[in-house]
């Protein structure tokens, strides 16, 4: 109740809006030298905004704390040396500080190229600073096909930005610099939109909310933190005095007219589909002005139903039904902006989301799941954000409150309070699967942000500084069933007993016989709800000099402390100290030189931290385990145990009960103390210290002409302190002789292991005790990461012809030895072995975008994306078990690197082919008056149909990244393969 006490203050009286500035440089047509003492006007038409300032002795202005809209031009009106002239319509991004140059013709009537008066937009090159970034608009949105609105999937096109390889199908989809897609910040509007459980966006905000996307991939501001990856901020759309707005309906037919592939592809969510797949959304936006001038408004509701079928087949039981499912994808955005007076505005934003991905029962190609024991996924989410920004003098200054909540409950049954039942035939196969889904995983996240921004302009310095608190309070509700999961076998006459009553697909855990021989009941001895705070203080202070009218140098440093990161010590990571330089040279004024360097933090994922409490005991076998490994000087001498372990979830196992009467967690409380298991953690008693990564970069741009130009920039990431998995309890190091494989059995490893196993007991003290763990795992910050890339880029916007592209080749390298929070080597301890290509390395990737304008109101747009191909791990064949060296870790086809190598090969050493995918987009426009437009759209994804096995976003478990045997063997098992051609086709209504 505090806590929305507080934030009911806050929402009262903070307010913020993002802070954006213009700089204007004004030079002589003829010498291109800077003009000092001119009057130079920053319009906005749609706003009827106008403010008017002077050059300063260096020929610029900085016209301070601009809305992130479209639609800006830079006008001067003439005076007894120069003609007038005006610039191109610009467009201002959220906290974005564009650099606009204007040449002024003091002999000529007529006016030079890079001034030419037109309505159309631009290409600008950075001429303030050394930020690698890259931008898609609106417009350029909706003329690439990208499949459901989905702004992810164009993300793809940017340079640096590859599609993610993840570890569960909901994984974030994209890839900055090849990192790991959860470690990516997320920001709608410069305020935080991550999930920071695991990571992702908590808020997908479709296509009609945006104004513009923006990736920072390298030397970004002192301001921006949090990842040692990159940066997406999205800027909303606003209203203006123009009451403008669409509604639209989109379908996709799915395989009845796709082409045909064998193997299942994947709805918006990650999430596995196939026969009877369809999609069908619709939405609507709209944003004008409730006061002329004063208040604007924009609002937008999208949603998304994908129809699905699954096969449930069960012979057994008379049962081969096809069973129907349903996902539901709903967002709404609004967006209000008030304009008090010249030097004050507001503005507040919603964002609420809502999702649901059905698992009916069945399987894509078959299973004995029953519609009784159906879930949910739900992702749900809400961003309320209270926004104002002021000014007064030479000080410009924002104050952002930020309220989000997020849950994520993944399996929410349709049966609550039931158990589960998995039903054996007579030969121990699956004949179905009952009631709960066997597990709870119910996340809540409920944060708040605030930010206090400020810029001060002295002379040739822009001094900007800031704070910034985010407060996230997670609990989880996790581990196995409450009400208990019962394994039983029937005979056959009991099966047969099942089929003859006619129940069919209805089959539930009554419908069982009460005399089924139960051979396994499991259940929760804790089912409690547990979480903390996680806390992030940030500071960051910046001075953009310009050192002369062609040179300007940025230097920053920021600071970031995570309370999370004190883990089971007694003080958290203190000394996050990020400094940043960079510098942009002006050649002239259509070219320009940049680089710089800078230290980036990361983020803690709040799983580190969950993980370590929700497998965690503090029963009393367990903490003399972890007192010996004191004594063993495996953990500090100063270890707090106290500090380190959690009464987390845990679950008993018994075979001899009657069915649907085992007892309950109640009652089997004693069995927590002396439960054997296979893995347990700890919180890490040296605590955790934040990854981070070296940021370097150069570049050069040049504008070739006012729609055109090219930029390349090389850039070295070093990432440092990357998390990973360290076992306090491994057994020893086994390597394998590639000529001469002999497999270590597990009673041989676990022989090896500091506190050695034997029947799942270990003996400490001459006391043998079975409430201990064969593996004990601690998270731990000491991995490395190299990515190395060179990226080119041409870029001609439409301007007066009829076509306009984008074309960038990325050249890259990323190598590491650890992939995810959960990564462990495949051999003990020995990281040495791990190094190499990281699962999302590309060595080649080549973007092109060509847009066709063949008459008016018709739009054709060819998007191919090529890239080469991702790593393949090669694991064990034909030694009759995948786990050589028996330390129970390579367990099948998992990829976190826990699974063992084929003998001789290293990690990632082999590689999938070329992926090669071209898309289509055919757009046509009706205009039935004059504000009022009819848009026709068709989509074909994959025209070719080429059967692309890597280059796709999928989950590692099912890709075909994994393969059994050598590289040398060339044996290939297809796994999966991106989508086969796809069609897609809407139509909009705009006015």
């Amino acid at each position: 109740m505090n806590k929305i006490y507080i934030l009911a203050i806050l929402l009262v009286s903070t307010l913020a809006m993002a802070q954006q500035d213009v700089t204007v440089s004004i030079l002589d047509a003829e010498t291109k030298k800077t003009i000092p003492n001119v009057s130079v006007t920053l319009q906005n038409a749609d706003r009827n905004f106008k403010i008017t300032e002077n050059t300063n002795n260096q020929g610029k202005i900085i016209f301070r704390n601009i809305a992130a809209l479209d639609g800006y031009k830079i006008v001067f009106e003439g005076n007894n040396d120069y003609f007038e002239n005006s610039s191109n319509l610009f467009d201002i991004r959220s906290n974005q500080n564009p650099t606009i140059t204007l040449l002024l013709d003091k002999y000529k009537t007529e006016l030079l190229n890079e001034v030419i008066l037109s309505n159309v937009s631009t290409a600008k090159i950075n001429q303030r600073d050394a930020e690698v970034s890259f931008e898609l608009k609106a417009t350029e949105i909706q003329e690439i096909p990208v499949e459901g609105r989905d702004i992810t999937r164009v993300l793809y096109r940017l340079p640096n930005v590859t599609q993610a390889t993840g570890f569960y199908p909901e994984a974030p989809n994209v890839s900055i610099n090849g990192i790991n897609g959860l470690f990516t910040s997320y920001l709608i509007d410069g305020m935080d939109n991550n999930e920071r459980f695991l990571g992702g966006q908590k808020f997908a905000i479709p296509s009609g909310f945006v104004k513009d996307i923006t990736v920072l991939t390298s030397n970004f501001s002192a301001e921006y933190g949090l990842t040692g990856s990159g940066v997406i901020d999205i800027t909303p759309r606003s209203g203006s005095n123009n009451f403008t707005g669409e509604a639209f309906f989109i379908t996709r037919p799915g395989p009845s007219i796709d082409g045909t592939s064998p193997f299942a592809q994947r709805d918006l969510s990650g999430n596995q589909v196939k026969n009877g797949f369809a999609r069908y959304q619709f939405g609507a936006g709209v944003g004008g002005a409730l006061v002329k001038d004063k208040t604007f408004y924009y609002f937008n509701f999208e949603q998304t139903t994908d129809v699905k079928d699954n096969l449930l087949n069960v012979p057994a039981l008379g049962v081969v039904e096809t069973i129907k499912g349903n996902n539901s994808f709903n967002y709404f955005s609004s967006k209000i902006d008030q304009i008090w007076n010249a030097k004050f505005r507001s503005s507040f934003r919603a964002n609420i989301g809502l999702i649901n991905v059905e698992r009916q029962g069945g399987g894509l190609e078959g299973g004995a799941t029953f519609p009784s024991a159906g879930n949910t996924q739900e992702r749900n989410s809400i961003l309320l954000a209270l926004k104002n920004s002021y000014s007064f003098g030479k000080i410009s200054a924002e104050t952002n409150v930020l309220y989000s909540r997020f849950r994520w409950d993944y399996a929410n049954p349709q049966n609550q309070n039931t158990s589960q039942v998995v039903v054996l035939g007579t030969n121990d196969e699956t004949l179905a699967i009952l009631g709960h889904p066997g597990y709870v995983f119910n996340a809540l996240e409920n944060t708040i942000q605030l930010q206090q921004k400020i810029k001060y302009y002295a002379n040739n310095h822009t001094i900007k500084a800031g704070l910034n608190l985010i407060s996230g309070n997670h609990e989880l509700l996790g581990g196995g069933n409450p009400n208990g999961n019962y394994t039983v076998k029937l005979t056959q006459a009991q099966i047969d007993d099942i089929k003859n009553n006619g129940v069919g697909s209805r089959l539930d855990i009554q419908d069982i016989p009460s005399n089924a021989t139960v051979t396994n009941y499991n259940v929760e001895l804790r089912p409690a709800q547990f979480g903390t705070t996680q806390n992030i203080y940030s500071a960051y202070l910046e001075d953009l000099w310009s050192v002369t009218d062609k040179l300007n140098i940025t230097l920053g440093l920021r600071y970031d402390y995570d309370n999370l990161s004190k883990g089971g010590s007694k003080k958290g990571d203190f000394n996050n100290l990020a400094p940043r330089f960079n510098f942009n040279y002006k050649l002239n004024s259509t070219s320009s030189l940049r680089g710089g360097y800078g230290i980036a933090y990361d983020k803690i994922n709040y799983a580190v931290y969950s993980d370590a409490l929700q497998q965690n005991t503090k029963s009393a076998d367990y903490r003399m385990q972890l007192q010996e490994f004191i004594r063993l000087g495996i953990l500090p001498e100063n270890t707090n145990i106290d500090a380190i372990t959690f009464n987390g979830n845990s679950s008993a196992n018994l075979s001899n009960v009657t069915y649907l009467q085992g007892p309950s967690s109640d009652q089997l409380q004693d069995q927590r103390e002396g439960a054997f298991s296979n893995e347990r953690r700890i919180l890490n008693p040296n605590g955790y210290n934040n990854p981070y990564s070296h940021q370097i970069s150069v570049g050069y741009q040049v504008q070739i002409n006012e729609n055109t130009l090219f930029f390349a920039d090389a850039v070295h990431n070093r990432g440092e302190n990357l998390f990973r998995l360290r076992n306090l309890n491994a057994a020893s190091e086994y390597p394998i002789d590639p000529e001469n494989v002999i497999v270590r059995t597990a009673e041989e490893a676990d022989a090896t292991r500091p506190i050695p196993i034997v029947n799942g007991t270990a003996t400490i003290n001459g006391q043998t005790i079975t409430g201990v763990a064969r593996n004990v795992v601690v998270s731990e910050t000491e991995g490395k990461s190299r990515y190395y890339a060179l990226s080119l880029n041409y870029q001609k916007l439409r301007g007066n012809d009829t076509y306009a592209y984008r074309l960038n080749y990325t050249v890259s390298s990323l190598k590491n030895n650890t992939e995810d929070i959960n990564f462990r080597p495949q051999d003990g301890n020995n990281y040495g072995d791990e190094w190499g290509p990281s699962i999302n390395d590309r060595t080649h990737n080549i973007n092109g975008i060509f847009n066709y304008y063949p008459f008016k109101g018709t739009t054709v747009t060819l998007a191919g994306l090529l890239q080469s191909g991702q790593p393949i791990n090669r694991i064990p064949l034909g030694f009759g078990t995948t786990d050589l060296n028996g330390d129970g870790s390579g367990f099948g086809e998992a990829y976190v690197g826990n699974s063992d190598r084929f003998p001789g090969e290293s990690r990632n050493s082999d590689r999938l082919p070329w992926s090669t995918t071209f898309d289509i987009g055919l757009q046509h426009q009706i205009k039935i008056s004059t504000s009022n437009t009819i848009e026709f759209r068709a989509d074909i994804f994959n025209v070719f149909n080429a059967e692309n096995l890597s280059g796709y976003s999928n989950n590692a478990t099912q890709s075909n990244q994994i393969q059994a045997g050598s590289a040398a063997s060339g044996l290939f098992v297809q796994r999966n393969a991106a989508p086969p051609r796809q069609f897609q086709f809407g139509i909009r209504y705009l006015f």
